[in-house]
């Protein structure tokens, strides 16, 4: 039994944070985990700014609206899902993330969920679990699942690396240089042949 594991921006859909700070003007808010690893550290920034410029919920959801799934994506997810189980295994929160989900068919999608006050602003954020997409991995296969993942950036690395098998998908050189070891594709056509050959 194989169930396949994903990471959503940068690899089904493009960076939230980065047309949020295109459409704000805020550049500051282009970092994402490409760039910090430790992603409590880089929320906790992001929530800072965002006081600091009086913004909220609704400004993102309206970037948010205007954001289409990578060219090529839903395809990819739908051929997948035909022949292996799929999840979404994403460090976004669910507030973001309905949208999107729409867009790409309603995949399953294991997130956060950010906390919000009655005027809008976002003060806080609830992660479901520690180091996520470890935790739900190795959970997947406590139930007798062998998993394969693929994502873009530094906190998906240890999903990456614990399954049967793993692949960069879009990611930066700096991330390819520092992993050898992963294989790294640029394509949904090299990496939905790279699962079926892990499959095999």
């Amino acid at each position: 039994m194989y169930i396949t594991c994903l990471d959503l921006e940068g690899v089904l859909v493009p960076e939230i944070w980065i047309a949020f700070a295109e459409a704000s003007g805020i550049p500051e808010l282009k970092k994402t985990t490409r760039d910090e690893p430790d992603y409590n550290k880089l929320m906790t920034w992001r929530l800072g700014i965002l006081k600091e410029h009086g913004l909220g919920i609704k400004e993102i959801q309206e970037t948010i609206a205007k954001i289409d799934p990578l060219p090529g994506a839903r395809a990819f997810l739908d051929e997948l899902r035909s022949i292996t189980q799929v999840i979404i295994i994403s460090d976004t929160f669910e507030q973001f993330a309905t949208p999107l989900m729409k867009k790409l068919g309603w995949p399953t999608i294991f997130c956060n969920s950010l906390e919000v006050a009655p005027n809008g602003e976002i003060t806080g954020f609830k992660m479901r679990c520690e180091q996520s997409k470890l935790t739900t991995v190795k959970a997947l296969q406590s139930i007798g699942y062998e998993t394969i993942a693929s994502g873009d950036s530094y906190n998906d690395l240890a999903m990456i690396k614990a399954g049967k098998a793993g692949f960069l998908f879009k990611s930066t050189d700096k991330i390819k240089s520092d992993n050898p070891d992963l294989p790294a594709f640029e394509t949904y056509g090299e990496l939905m042949n790279a699962i079926r050959k892990a499959m095999e």
